[in-house]
């Protein structure tokens, strides 16, 4: 069975650890890399894995889930370097950066997935979408896929659309959110106590996610069949278009993927 090594042990680490534990891997086959004793002992104890420093669990472990900082990953990939092996698998989940980043570290030969993931693995609700390196083959990314499907859905996507992920699925659960607040905020404006209002919202949002992808339909279609002619709906959607909503999601949306092209040029 593959070894793997979660050096980072912060919430998507543990949120990754925990994703795997639940999807049946066996933890005599996981460990992490952590230098704080008392978060060691804190994993130890709630996962039963081997916590050990970075260099000898990356040492150990067939392949290495990368889940720090942006910003701490140049120090992460100096230090696990010499260690580091031709053909093991290295996935990092570090916004912005590069699979040729991560490869100009490391030994020649590792083979590197870049992955963006998003904060609703955190219920095993996520959505990642991975990206090879120029020394993957099949069985890397299918490896990949194995992990990131622990905590949610997964796709493959060459590396250039990585920041146009970012802006839609990584960043996108701050939008649903920013909408969310916005209509609980609207229901107390009308006069309802905000636990109502917060529950109507909440619900109304899961029960549409979930009638999007149980049903298959395209979102105009369930929109429309919401939307009776003179409708309450009708005046509630004209509004938003007066308002012109869904241009300002697109001018969002790419001003998040520019951020991102930014973020990685920086690094």
């Amino acid at each position: 069975m593959t070894q793997v090594a979660i050096l980072g042990a912060g919430v998507m680490g543990e949120t990754l650890l925990s994703g795997l534990i639940r999807a049946g891997r066996r933890t005599a086959d996981l460990m992490v890399g952590e230098k704080r004793p008392e978060r060691a002992r804190e994993l130890e104890e709630r996962y039963g894995v081997e916590v050990l420093g970075n260099v000898e669990a990356a040492r150990k472990a067939d392949t290495l889930a990368l889940v720090v900082k942006p910003q701490d990953m140049e120090d992460l990939l100096k230090e696990i370097a010499p260690v580091v092996r031709p053909g093991q698998l290295v996935v990092s989940l570090a916004a912005g950066i590069t699979t040729a980043f991560i490869e100009a570290h490391l030994p020649e030969g590792a083979a590197v997935v870049r992955v963006m993931p998003n904060t609703p693995a955190l219920v095993d609700e996520g959505m990642a979408a991975i990206s090879r390196g120029s020394h993957c083959d099949e069985e890397h990314l299918v490896e990949a896929e194995s992990l990131m499907a622990s905590t949610g859905k997964v796709i493959r996507v060459p590396e250039r659309q990585q920041d146009a992920v970012t802006a839609i699925s990584g960043s996108g659960p701050g939008y649903i959110f920013f909408v969310v607040e916005s209509m609980i905020e609207a229901g107390v404006h009308l006069g309802l106590p905000r636990a109502t209002a917060t529950e109507l919202v909440v619900q109304t949002v899961v029960g549409s996610a979930k009638l999007l992808r149980e049903t298959g339909e395209h979102p105009t279609v369930l929109r429309e069949r919401v939307t009776s002619p003179a409708g309450t709906t009708a005046a509630a959607i004209r509004e938003l278009e007066d308002h012109k909503v869904r241009a300002a999601f697109l001018t969002a949306i790419e001003a998040a993927r520019d951020r991102s092209r930014a973020l990685a040029e920086g690094l």
